[in-house]
């Protein structure tokens, strides 16, 4: 078998001849690639005679899945597969894997310090104090998270571990999702109808995956239900929300602000975008699931991944 990394996973190369080694003492080929490319004859250069893959986020398009004759499982170091063609993998019969649970934590502690960030006005703070300025000049002064009411739109893994996090800084948690979950309600989370969360809502965090039913899930008519003091968080997915009518939302003070870690586009962000444009938001490059121990994580269960797919079984299953 020959199997290829098709891009780098951001862990040192000791960690990946480790990783790897059981592949080479099963007298298996590997084959890494140390850069990332988006050029699709060389993704194709890439993938010919490879019986499976480790990709990460870089987008794999059905074309050099269609051009991948030997192809038949990509492993993914990363939670959604939304930038893999799904269809030509059908079409073509490839299983895929991805990996699951290697952010939770690293999306979660993200989460709350941009909650505790905006409700304590730490960047403002910052810039204050670099000017000569005071808290009291600038009108900086906070609110506690202790009290707030948080409403969770999703409770999968990473929204049970925002919750448990949340729980210990005393917060009321409200969730919304398809399920009722028991871990959920064990943590003290009280399950609503979605309308409801927004409205009751002092912070409202983001954790669903991208789905036709999530497109734009937090629209204009949804923002508008929103308290004028309320947060909204996003770590999810850029699409999961109305991106201009968040804008708007918080141009007008709709809503009191913003943390936003994804976009309906990968940064680098134009200078233009609507949401840099607003002076009331918190905004971080797509780095929520980026740590260096994250990092350790994936590459840990990318590999176990492929391991499994030699043995004839198959886990993490996404397709």
């Amino acid at each position: 078998m020959k199997i290829a990394l098709l891009e780098p996973l951001n862990v040192n190369s000791e960690i990946i001849e480790e990783l790897s080694r059981p592949i080479k003492e099963q007298n298996h080929e590997f084959v890494i690639y140390d850069n990332v490319t988006k050029d699709t004859e060389e993704l194709k250069r890439r993938v010919q005679g490879a019986d499976a893959i480790i990709i990460a986020n870089n987008p794999l398009p059905g074309e050099v899945i269609e051009a991948a004759d030997k192809l038949k499982f990509i492993s993914v170091a990363f939670t959604g597969i939304d930038h893999i063609d799904k269809n030509a993998c059908i079409n073509k019969g490839i299983k895929i894997s991805n990996c699951a649970g290697y952010s939770d934590q690293a999306v979660a502690e993200l989460v709350i310090g941009m909650i505790i960030s905006k409700l304590r006005n730490i960047v403002e703070c910052n810039v204050a104090v670099r000017q000569g300025k005071t808290m009291a000049s600038e009108g900086l002064m906070g609110s506690e998270l202790a009290g707030k009411t948080v409403g969770i739109v999703g409770t999968g893994k990473i929204g049970l571990k925002v919750a448990e996090l949340l729980k210990a800084f005393g917060c009321r948690l409200l969730g919304y999702d398809v399920t009722v979950r028991k871990e959920g309600e064990a943590l003290g989370i009280k399950y609503v109808a979605l309308e409801e969360l927004l409205k009751e809502s002092d912070i409202v965090t983001l954790h669903v995956p991208l789905m036709e039913e999530t497109k734009n899930l937090i629209n204009k008519e949804r923002l508008a239900l929103m308290k004028p003091t309320a947060l909204l968080i996003n770590c999810a997915r850029g699409p999961v929300i109305d991106i201009e009518a968040t804008a708007l939302a918080l141009k007008e003070r709709k809503i009191k602000g913003a943390a936003i870690d994804v976009f309906e586009i990968e940064p680098p962000l134009p200078t233009d975008h609507v949401l840099v444009t607003t002076d009331n938001t918190l905004l971080t490059p797509h780095v929520a699931y980026a740590t260096k121990e994250s990092m350790i994580r994936r590459a840990k269960i990318a590999f176990e991944n492929i391991y499994a797919w030699l043995e004839g079984k198959q886990i993490n299953t996404m397709l």
